[in-house]
């Protein structure tokens, strides 16, 4: 494979996010709990790090217009269609794999 030019690369890495984003909007029956005792990080996860893009490049943006961004409305709209009370399994596992500080 031949080098890639900078520009190139953000091009090929915002498509692959764009991709992952659509994927996740509509794998709406994935819970986030879930995700995160697989593979360590959700949507809220994804969002915090669009934020913190954003942030770092000095644009303004709140944890809530990130949010709705990675899942396409408002979080409270999907929460309230989509989220699920997690299993007291999926909680073990969750205080298990969590992130430590």
């Amino acid at each position: 494979m031949s080098e890639l030019h900078k520009d190139q690369q953000t091009e090929f890495e915002a498509a692959a996010f764009r991709r992952l984003v659509a994927h996740l909007r509509e794998r709406a029956d994935v819970q986030n709990i879930d995700m995160m005792n697989l593979a360590g990080f959700c949507r809220n996860c994804l969002s915090n790090w669009y934020r913190d893009a954003a942030l770092e490049a000095g644009v303004e943006m709140s944890k809530d217009q990130s949010r709705e961004h990675v899942y396409g409305m408002p979080y409270e709209d999907w929460k309230e269609r989509y989220q699920r009370d997690a299993t007291e399994a999926q909680k073990a596992a969750f205080e298990e794999n969590k992130p430590r500080d």
